[in-house]
């Protein structure tokens, strides 16, 4: 799908309490550093990815509002305190009050998202009415939602949300099309991720943070994340396989 006019829609809650499901991984400052540069590595790919007219941010955060001026986004503040859903539905309302040909949104957290998967998205997205997917690695979580109109399904985000994002399509009356793209599907949401994402030797800017930061502070305990991950604690368990 070419030629339409889609919008990329992110919420950025604010970075002071952000990730706190990884306090036993990583100090309050360094995830408040890490929150924005993985929210940086997204806007980076949104910004290069064919297909999309624009960029709107869903934040009252500073420091994200400053992000996304950076990257030319509309920064939207309506729905910024509703939780991801709200910020998020705040997001689709707007674009179609404006007529937009739909929302795609994605969270701020997946900084592994490349511009290339983002253009896939848009490439599968079928005529309006529409739905396009692309679950989280566990296919738990809904990582990117695309569709045409801005608002043709409701949404509900959450720890369970793909399969009754999937349902709420097809009670829409839209066959729901499902893309599985690495780079999307991950996002860092606990301290096994962020073990996880360490070990990648990411050179995205949340990748080279870690390796600047975190990693560091370890190095006399085993040279990487993964060594000796049982004696020190959750922020350092093993990775999946």
């Amino acid at each position: 799908m070419t030629g339409r006019d889609i919008w990329a829609a992110v919420p950025i809650k604010e970075t002071a309490s952000a990730k706190q499901r990884l306090a036993d991984a990583a100090p309050a400052a360094l995830r408040q550093e890490l929150a924005l540069a993985m929210a940086e590595d997204v806007l980076a790919a949104l910004a290069e990815a064919p297909g999309l007219a624009g960029i709107v941010v869903v934040t009252l955060d500073p420091a994200a509002t400053a992000l996304a001026a950076r990257y030319g986004a509309r920064v939207l503040t309506d729905g910024a305190r509703d939780g991801h859903t709200g910020a998020v539905t705040a997001a689709a309302r707007l674009l179609a009050a404006e007529g937009c040909d739909g929302v795609l949104t994605v969270p701020g957290d997946i900084p592994l998202v490349t511009a290339a998967e983002i253009g896939q998205v848009v490439a599968a997205h079928r005529t309006a009415p529409a739905f396009t997917i692309v679950p989280s690695h566990d296919e738990m979580g809904s990582n990117a939602i695309l569709m045409s109109p801005p608002d043709a399904v409701p949404l509900r985000f959450g720890d369970n949300s793909f399969f009754p994002h999937l349902a709420a399509a097809r009670a829409c009356g839209i066959t729901p099309t499902v893309l599985r793209l690495p780079g999307i599907a991950f996002d860092i949401d606990n301290p096994v991720d962020l073990a996880h994402f360490a070990r990648l030797g990411s050179q995205t800017r949340a990748g080279r943070l870690l390796a600047e930061t975190l990693l560091p502070r370890h190095a006399g305990e085993g040279g990487h994340p993964g060594a000796n991950a049982r004696s020190r604690g959750p922020g350092f368990l093993p990775s999946r396989e």
